[in-house]
């Protein structure tokens, strides 16, 4: 990779701003050359299809990419139809990117996970199905359907041009996604040799299906905290970071944080966290953990650490900002 070349970058949004503020983002986003925006369901507090829309509806060429759903909570025929219905909407510019959820927070609202593989494995065996225009009867553990199709009567009725994505973090997903999806959503709050181990995994189940981690695209969210004075950067960084690192099992896990920082943490905030407990929490997550695990600091550090992960696997950064100025944060990235 050239100095200072990033050719491909990505916006991702989630809930810390408002949905017209999103939208205006989405829009300079792709004033700047940014190849995709990915909008986050993972939380009980934003779903992605709305936004996704609004995001499609008022730009032209910016591609719209869920990262990620879920596989639980929508019957396969509703998900492939919401997918058929966002391409209607803009035409060859939607990924869809799909995730096996984590609990507690899929327990809590009343969804056994089990088999995760199997019920992953499914959803992307019928959904692609579903999606290329086929007549489909699929008898699973997860999926029962029968002689279900996309019965478009008004419309274009040609196989739609979505690329299913996994969103992957354990070894076992990872493999699978290598296998059977057309590529991997890699996840955030991570340190760049993370995806060693990923490349290997997809890598290992790419050769099931006869072809090669290269030949998956591998899109990454990383935090990204983007300002003139790496001190604020790092500090707005931390309130994410602190936040992720008690709610979610999976990603604290693969952040590598030391064990006492994870406990301190977890005692402090509740569920949902308030504002107050994520601020009394933020002091117990050390500076060099969130260098490591995220791309904070002024324009020309962020970029220098986005590149790590690119080194070792990422093919398209999806920038997180947390910092209060979007736009810099845009500017940093904007691809000439």
């Amino acid at each position: 990779m050239a100095e200072n070349e990033i050719p491909r970058v990505a916006l991702y949004l989630q809930d810390m701003h408002s949905l017209q503020d999103g939208m205006e983002y989405a829009k300079y986003a792709e004033e700047k050359g940014f190849e995709a925006v990915w909008q986050a369901e993972s939380r009980l507090v934003r779903d992605a299809i709305v936004p996704m829309a609004a995001f499609a509806a008022v730009t032209k060429r910016i591609k719209v990419g869920s990262g990620v759903i879920n596989n639980w909570t929508r019957n396969i025929g509703l998900l492939a139809a919401t997918f058929l219905t966002l391409d209607d909407l803009a035409p060859n510019r939607v990924i869809c990117g799909i995730g096996a959820w984590w609990d507690p927070l899929a327990a809590n609202v009343g969804i056994k996970r089990h088999k995760v593989l199997t019920a992953m494995r499914e959803t992307i065996t019928v959904m692609r199905k579903l999606l290329n225009m086929e007549k489909v009867t699929f008898h699973g553990e997860f999926h029962n359907v029968e002689g279900i199709e996309l019965d478009v009567v008004h419309g274009r009725r040609e196989p739609r041009n979505i690329p299913l994505m996994i969103g992957a973090t354990g070894p076992k997903m990872m493999e699978l996604c290598g296998e059977i999806a057309d590529g991997a959503v890699l996840n955030y709050c991570v340190p760049p040799e993370y995806n060693d181990r990923a490349m290997e995994l997809l890598e290992k189940g790419a050769r099931k299906a006869g072809r090669s981690v290269e030949d998956l695209d591998r899109p990454q969210l990383i935090v990204c905290s983007v300002d003139h004075d790496e001190d604020k950067a790092r500090h707005e960084a931390k309130w994410l970071l602190t936040q992720y690192l008690a709610q979610q099992p999976h990603i604290a896990k693969a952040s590598n944080c030391p064990q006492d920082v994870l406990e301190k943490v977890q005692s402090i905030l509740g569920w949902p966290a308030t504002k107050e407990q994520v601020e009394k929490a933020m002091q117990y997550v050390p500076d060099d953990l969130v260098d490591r695990i995220s791309a904070s600091g002024t324009p020309e550090q962020a970029r220098s650490k986005v590149k790590e992960y690119m080194k070792r696997g990422c093919t398209c950064p999806i920038l997180y900002p947390m910092a209060p100025d979007v736009k810099l944060m845009i500017d940093t990235f904007a691809v000439s």
